[in-house]
């Protein structure tokens, strides 16, 4: 069990947002930066608790609007939003299994609404100083690694979401040069996302998980903005 002690890479009393509160992995995160006395400000938001929907850019902007008015500038921000299965359908096990519709749904949720949470959250970014912007993605988005096929829209979806970390990232940097923006794998986990798909498969208690990620984006620096790491810290690739 890994036991995270706090983020020495941000400044004392560092603002921080979480996006997917409620979720279990996004609900460690958030308990875990409660916990650490570094932390001067924990925003914590998801849409059963705050009415946060990323497939509705009005309610994303208006929880920018919301983090703004409460903390101004944020120093970090993890956004642990997504789903695998979608209004009751789950991941395609052939390409005679596409859907519009389907496809769709898992590109409203796991792409585009982290892009528009980027678009929304990152002129809140602090200038000038450290910045952690961490997003889960998977590894099953990775096109490199992918060597068993299936799960299609997923998989796209992840990899967009990639490709979107990867640009912003760029762009961010242009003007906050400190910041750090983050694609994560955060193994499979024990929650309600992985239970159907983690047969004879490890799981991690989400603590475990959410500790191990806080600890890999402590660790990383401005350098290595823009790329895409494991729980365990490994760089995995595009």
């Amino acid at each position: 069990m890994s036991q995270f002690t706090g983020l020495s890479a941000l400044q004392e009393g560092y603002q921080a947002v979480v996006l997917g509160a409620s979720g279990g992995i996004g609900g460690a995160i958030a308990a875990h930066l409660a916990a650490d006395p570094r932390c001067g400000k924990l925003i914590a938001l998801s849409r059963s608790g705050t009415g946060l929907d990323l497939t509705r850019e009005e309610t994303v902007a208006a929880a920018a609007e919301a983090v703004k008015a409460q903390a101004g500038e944020i120093d970090l921000l993890f956004c642990a939003t997504g789903a695998l299965t979608l209004d009751g359908t789950g991941p395609e096990k052939t390409i005679r299994a596409i859907t519009p519709e389907a496809m769709a749904a898992q590109f409203a949720l796991n792409a585009l609404g982290p892009a528009l949470v980027l678009k929304h959250f990152a002129p809140l970014f602090a200038r000038n100083r450290r910045v952690i912007a961490g997003f889960l993605s998977a590894k099953v988005g990775s096109i490199g690694d992918n060597r068993l096929g299936g799960w299609i829209s997923y998989r796209a979806s992840k990899a967009a979401l990639n490709q979107i970390l990867r640009t912003a990232a760029i762009e961010i940097a242009r003007t906050r040069p400190e910041a750090v923006v983050a694609a994560l794998h955060p193994g499979t986990v024990a929650t309600s996302l992985s239970a159907a798909y983690s047969v004879n498969h490890e799981r991690l208690e989400p603590t475990d998980s959410a500790a191990r990620l806080l600890s890999v984006l402590d660790g990383m620096t401005p350098a290595e903005t823009g790329s895409f790491h494991g729980y365990d810290g490994k760089v995995i690739e595009w």
